[in-house]
């Protein structure tokens, strides 16, 4: 939850959750109130009961009982009863309740005797003063109305008269808070929905400038950051205004960076041109000093000494033809052509080359695509330098192993391994341990492994020397 939309996402959650609970707290409170009314109600409704059963208590209190005549038609008895309800009325209730709590006495084979009831409720009426005189205990329910609900409550009257029960109901309305619930509820869910709208369209414009920045970042401007835009959004267009300035520092920096890569090429090129011309210098002045050496001799000689000195200078010229060639061989470099060579015909091929050296050859039988002169003069360079290393009873490995696309060629020897000062410039030209070399011959084994797409590289060995030789693995 690292991001700014998912954590807005999470406000918009919790601005949820705390209008659901306010709305629900509201409808809770809402309903305890009327559950409130209710419950008054009907203690109210039990205490009528209790009065209207006391006072006929009392009025049939030595009363033998009806005789032939029907109670129900007789008008004394039922004003007589109108009385009793009046009064058990008149002190358990006040005059404002009075409006909304109507009693009476019923009578199972007349129905109400006293009292006003709607004819709603006169069913329900009936099944209570029923339940309440089987159960001689009194018995309360309720019937929603329209706009409000009925509460009724019916008491047995125990007494001379048969099946009689007293009865109160009291018209229940509705909490006057509901109004206010109902627009409470309104506001509440106007405020989500304006919070929804409000935060999707924060999110929203929030992702389409994070994404212009993304899409401005990942367009190739030359190596460079490119130049942002302002959002409109202070936030981001702090960001913006850095992503700029270190723009402008980057661009900065890589034009000194670039001014100092090429004094450093031109500084590299001049040492590197100062180090070969130094090398030729230096394999030149040998061979010439000793022909001019024989020919100052000779011009002082007789015929035979002449004769000596021209047989000297011969091998002289030789060497100089012979570095010549090699400076010619490691910068004139040409694309090879491959063609099917059998690798290990090929390799044994390159180690008879040196005639009696200590040379073992391991090599699959697999024909691969090569240009067998230039790989050949690499191996050939190796081979020389292994053997020039190695002393007598030493032995020479080369081994050629596949590994994924990739051809590797390990050149071992038991020589006395590289000079530890050697390993950084050894495959520069004219850099050579022994006094009789040239240090021409890894420079060029390098350049060929390079014409060839390979590379070449001294192994880490802890006796004698190992040249790697890694070149694309190309089956015929």
């Amino acid at each position: 939850m690292r991001s700014l939309r998912a954590r807005l996402a999470v406000l918009w959650v919790l601005l949820l959750v705390a209008a659901g609970a306010v709305a629900l707290l509201l409808v809770q409170l809402y309903q305890q109130s009327s559950s409130a009314q209710t419950w008054r109600a009907q203690a109210v409704l039990g205490q009528i009961c209790d009065a209207i059963a006391g006072n006929y208590s009392l009025y049939s209190a030595g009363w033998a009982g009806p005789g032939s005549g029907a109670l129900a038609e007789d008008a004394e008895f039922r004003r007589d009863l109108a009385i009793i309800v009046r009064q058990a009325m008149a002190s358990q209730i006040t005059a404002a309740e009075a409006a909304s709590i109507r009693a009476g006495i019923w009578q199972a084979s007349a129905g109400v005797l006293v009292g006003d009831l709607p004819e709603i409720a006169r069913p329900t009426l009936g099944e209570l003063a029923a339940a309440a005189l089987d159960d001689d205990d009194s018995a309360s329910a309720q019937r929603d109305l329209p706009s409000a609900s009925l509460v009724l409550r019916a008491c047995r009257l125990p007494g001379p008269v048969p099946d009689l029960a007293g009865w109160a109901s009291a018209q229940v309305s509705a909490t006057p808070g509901a109004g206010a619930l109902r627009a409470g509820l309104g506001v509440l869910l106007a405020l989500v929905l304006v919070s929804t709208i409000w935060l999707t369209l924060v999110i929203a414009g929030y992702g389409r400038r994070v994404a212009s920045i993304e899409h401005a970042l990942h367009m190739p401007v030359a190596g460079r950051l490119p130049l942002l835009q302002a959002t409109g959004m202070e936030d981001l267009d702090r960001i913006v205004v850095a992503l700029n300035v270190m723009s402008a520092r980057l661009a900065q920096a890589q034009g000194e960076a670039t001014a100092l890569a090429a004094q450093m090429a031109t500084s590299a090129r001049l040492a590197a041109l100062g180090r070969v011309a130094a090398g030729v210098a230096h394999e030149l002045r040998n061979p010439m000093a000793a022909m001019r050496l024989k020919v100052e001799n000779a011009l002082a000689g007789d015929a035979t000494r002449r004769e000596a000195a021209l047989e000297a200078v011969l091998p002289q010229i030789a060497r100089l033809d012979r570095l010549v060639a090699e400076l010619l061989t490691m910068t004139s470099r040409r694309e090879p052509e491959p063609q099917p060579v059998h690798l290990r015909k090929f390799l044994l091929a390159c180690a008879a080359e040196l005639e009696g050296a200590p040379i073992r050859v391991h090599a699959p039988e697999a024909t691969i695509f090569a240009d067998p002169e230039i790989l050949g003069r690499a191996i050939s360079n190796l081979l020389h330098n292994a053997v020039q290393h190695t002393p007598p009873g030493g032995n020479i490995t080369l081994s050629a192993a596949r590994h994924d696309s990739w051809l590797r060629l390990e050149i071992r020897d038991t020589g006395p391994g590289v000079a530890p000062a050697l390993r950084d410039t050894l495959f520069e030209p004219f850099v050579t341990g022994r006094a009789d070399g040239t240090g021409l011959g890894l420079a060029i084994a390098r350049e060929m492994a390079e014409a060839h797409g390979g590379r070449l590289t001294l192994a880490d060995t802890t006796t004698g020397a190992c040249f790697i030789l890694e070149v694309p693995w190309h089956a015929s």
